[in-house]
């Protein structure tokens, strides 16, 4: 079901209820206080990567961008159209050998099966360098349905990153939009 024609279809089909049109609070109030713009980013299963944008307009240079669909990739590049081509991937997340000191998680988690979970904790541990940070929002809501997104719940998550990451921050969001309040779940996880 998952597959790069589905998420190529729902991209132009506009079927992107996750898509909240811009970086949302959390992740920008994370990177304003970012203080090395040299920090290697990415921004994994990026959809329009409102994220990436943000990054990359405020000076982080090495900022990577992945999808399995090209249609959000194409967008991206269309809102940001000096970001370096060799910057974006166009690939499965699985499949990526490099090394980062941040990973960005916005949606992504909640768009793979959840069968895939605990495989996106061991694969983000191994995209990330020493002391590397996964940060990012997941959902803590069980939407209950066999379609993206798929949500859950802390301690369900917690099982899943514990072998690999230590909890720097890992609480309910403050700052959510609107129609995330009250869940979403806030995390700043380092590699073990």
């Amino acid at each position: 079901m998952f597959t790069p024609e589905y998420w190529q279809s729902r991209y132009e089909n506009q079927d992107t209820g996750w898509d909240a049109g811009a970086i949302t609070p959390p992740l920008k109030n994370y990177i304003d206080q970012l203080g090395n713009k040299d920090l290697k980013i990415l921004v994994a299963g990026a959809g329009n990567a409102h994220e990436a944008e943000y990054l990359w307009k405020n000076g982080f240079q090495n900022v990577f961008v992945a999808d399995i669909a090209l249609a959000p990739l194409e967008n991206f590049q269309q809102r940001c159209p000096d970001f370096p081509k060799a910057q974006l991937l166009h690939t499965d997340f699985f499949t990526i050998q490099q090394q980062f000191d941040r990973l960005i998680e916005q949606t992504f988690f909640c768009a793979i099966h959840p069968e895939l979970r605990a495989k996106y904790a061991q694969k983000s541990h191994d995209l990330l360098a020493p002391k590397g940070k996964l940060v990012g929002v997941l959902f803590n809501h069980d939407f209950g349905k066999p379609t993206p997104p798929f949500g859950g719940s802390p301690q369900e998550y917690e099982n899943y990153f514990a072998p690999y990451f230590n909890f720097l921050q890992w609480e309910t969001c403050y700052n959510s939009i609107l129609p995330r309040k009250d869940r979403e779940w806030f995390m700043i996880l380092e590699r073990k």
